[in-house]
């Protein structure tokens, strides 16, 4: 069979297999819809937030951007991984024992306010819709190439699948078919990586294989001899960082707390019967975001030198059938500046005459690496399980948001529970169209993208959830002020040094990076705007009087251990 004939039956198999799943697991009232009707076993539970956690950001655009900048890169593993742990351990038990649906519901209740609440749903959907049009910038990456249409037919036919069984199935539909999306993202993700590192180094282990002497017998260690290649076209060693401590410490803290803040991720943990088992299936999750986490360096070091190697100082007219493709999605782009027909890859802007997109590496590898049709198919179909996985998350989250925080609890208190499932399954159609919009107008690569969602994130739910479950005095107009002040500050950081907005924009984004405040990237602001949100919170409380007593005393409970101060028998 051709590679394209491989590419058809292992998408369409996957994706029958993720629609029969939806119909299967179809919600029938809105527990069901919202949180799966809240009795999914730890281990289905594990594997479902995993593939919710590993977006098209970890599956397609991590390994490529450490791939490209090399060291600096480990502030997204660094981040999203320690993030996770952080979320697992300080909020998820207290989250689920407090037994909301959804963060809005948490900070609607928590601060006894309808107005903390329409903010934290104004907050989710900033959020949520800054993420998910990263998961349908990487659908339309991988249907580009490998379906061979252009990205914006690719998002369409995203959306018209997630929209389905994500419509159709909710929470229950959802978590069933990331069960499977898991399972297909992680061996799309490890074979491409073990026949790799074989290949290159003879170690079967990505992760060892990284780090050990090349297959050739020369002796040499493949991270010497990528930093040499590296340096030999003028690119700075693959091994040494070159941002900033501030700037690293700022983007990792604003992933890690970030990521505390997800309303996508957070629901997850009521999916479950109970806070017990919410602490089981933070712990598999976290086992089974380790393999892909730990794995994506080395991913990103074979992509690196393969490519280097396969470009560099060749002549374009004998380049192998997998760049010109990827030529014709745009994302990889030639020209010759001196007219002399050989590819000059070089670090130099003004010389350099090939330009490739982050977001390749994973997809490219198998190919630039000469791996079976099959494993260039298999990783065709993890790429969209990741990216649909968390773009189905998401759009829950809004859809929810709307129709639960909003509809439900505020504008149509005694809606029946058939209106509201309707009103939650138009909201996700209405999302889905959002998103594809966003996933053909994008405002980066995908990990870029999902950074800001991050940093959204941090600036706004965090410091509200931290200081609800662990702050008792904390009141409403404290919370709202906080997430209004971290939120605004946040979009304006972005809006000014992202894109440009008040200074001219896009063009006028390189030149302002040496106007960045404390020397802190876009994507590491969050950090500070949380900090900012910390203390308007705290100083606003002061001047306010405390919570209910009935409030703060549901703070007391959420904190006592389930079963503690019961009788032991002996």
């Amino acid at each position: 069979m051709t590679t394209q004939m491989w590419i058809y039956l292992v998408v369409g198999i996957t994706f029958a297999l993720y629609i029969a799943i939806a119909i299967w697991s179809r919600a029938g009232s809105t527990k069901e819809f919202y949180v799966a009707g809240g009795g999914v076993s730890p281990l289905a539970n594990g594997m479902a937030t995993a593939a919710d956690w590993m977006s098209a950001a970890s599956f397609i655009s991590m390994a490529g951007i450490i791939s490209f900048i090399g060291y600096d890169g480990g502030v997204y593993l660094m981040g999203w991984t320690g993030g996770y742990v952080l979320l697992a351990l300080l909020l998820a038990p207290y989250l689920r024992k407090f037994g909301k649906f959804t963060v809005p519901d948490f900070i609607g209740d928590r601060y006894y306010s309808n107005t903390a609440r329409t903010v934290a749903v104004i907050c989710a959907l900033i959020v949520s819709f800054t993420y998910v049009a990263g998961q349908m910038r990487g659908v339309g990456v991988v249907f580009s190439r490998f379906l061979e249409v252009d990205i914006n037919t690719g998002v369409y036919i995203g959306m018209v699948i997630v929209l389905f069984y994500a419509v159709l199935g909710g929470m229950k539909g959802i978590t069933y078919t990331q069960v499977a999306q898991y399972c297909v993202l992680i061996f799309a993700f490890m074979v491409p990586a073990i026949f790799i590192s074989i290949q290159m180094t003879g170690n079967p282990i990505p992760q060892i294989g990284m780090g050990s002497t090349v297959a050739d017998g020369s002796g040499t260690y493949l991270l010497d001899k990528l930093n040499g290649l590296s340096t030999e076209l003028g690119f700075a060693e693959y091994t040494s960082g070159t941002k900033s401590l501030i700037d690293v410490f700022a983007i990792t803290a604003a992933l890690m707390v970030g990521t505390a803040g997800l309303p996508h991720v957070i629901v997850r943990f009521f999916t479950v019967n109970n806070v017990r088992d919410a602490r089981k299936s933070a712990g598999l999750a976290l086992l089974f975001i380790a393999i892909l986490y730990t794995t994506a360096p080395a991913i990103a070091v074979f992509a690196r030198t393969n490519l280097i190697e396969t470009v560099s100082e060749k002549p374009y007219e004998e380049m192998p059938e997998w760049f010109h493709n990827w030529e014709e999605t745009g994302m990889i782009q030639y020209s010759d500046k001196n007219e002399d027909g050989i590819i000059q890859y070089v670090a130099d802007k003004e010389t350099n005459e090939l330009v490739v997109d982050n977001d390749i590496m994973v997809l490219a590898n198998p190919e630039i690496a000469q791996l079976p049709d099959w494993v260039i198919a298999l990783v065709a179909a993890g790429g969209l399980a990741a990216a649909l996985s968390t773009a189905a998350g998401l759009l829950l989250v809004i859809s929810s948001s709307v129709s639960h925080d909003l509809l439900k609890k505020m504008v149509w208190p005694n809606i029946t529970e058939k209106g509201e499932l309707w009103a939650a399954r138009i909201s996700a159609t209405f999302a889905v169209v959002v998103a594809g919009y966003f996933g053909i107008n994008p405002p980066g690569f995908v990990a870029a993208v999902v950074a800001l969602a991050f940093g959204f994130a941090a600036a706004s739910f965090f410091p509200a959830i931290i200081l609800g479950i662990f702050y008792k005095r904390m009141n409403k107009e404290g919370a709202v002020a906080g997430m209004i002040a971290g939120m605004l500050l946040m979009l304006f950081y972005v809006l000014k040094f992202k894109f440009g907005v008040f200074d001219g924009g896009k063009e006028a984004v390189e030149a302002l990076k040496q106007d960045w405040w404390f020397g802190i990237s876009p994507e590491g602001f969050g950090t500070v705007a949380m900090v900012f949100n910390f203390i308007v919170s705290l100083t606003i409380n002061q001047f306010f009087p405390a919570p209910p007593e009935e409030v703060q005393e549901v703070v007391e409970q959420i904190r006592i251990p389930s079963g503690a101060g019961k009788s032991v028998s002996h």
